[in-house]
């Protein structure tokens, strides 16, 4: 039983490091901190955009976590709430997306039902990189 318990524990180990390097590893980097309602994208290692965004305000929840994007959409339309337009979506968490607004006087602050927000231009910006440098080479972490 001890020895089921050793590989259990070296297991979540690798797991754990897989995970937090597979940010590292990455090109390009989104990343989103909640309480502070900005996303800041890195290529390479350096900074190259710092937006602010809006994640899910009361009632709803913004997942923490790390991610590779899943899918990719120039307009997506909401089938959960009323076909609601979701702009250059990429989505990185089941139906959670990082995707352009046109309720920017909410950025800055919890709007969403749980997705991240973005002026329009800022998330057009992020979906030409992601498709630039592939979802494989991309990572969306959100921290609080």
């Amino acid at each position: 039983m001890s020895r089921n318990l050793v590989w259990a524990a070296v297991a979540a180990i690798a797991l754990l490091l897989a995970d937090m390097t597979s940010a590292v590893a990455a090109t390009l980097v989104a990343r989103v901190d909640v309480a502070a309602q900005t996303m800041t994208v890195s290529q390479h290692g350096r900074v190259i955009y710092r937006w602010p965004v809006s994640t899910a305000r009361r009632g709803f929840i913004t997942p923490r976590g790390t991610w590779r994007p899943k899918r990719l959409h120039r307009m997506w339309y909401s089938r959960k709430y009323d076909m609601s337009p979701m702009p250059y979506s990429v989505f990185y968490h089941g139906g959670y997306a990082i995707h352009g607004t046109n309720y920017i006087r909410s950025l800055g602050r919890p709007a969403s039902h749980g997705c991240v927000r973005l002026h329009t231009a800022n998330a057009k910006r992020f979906y030409q990189l992601v498709r630039k440098h592939g979802m494989g080479n991309t990572r969306v972490v959100v921290v609080n």
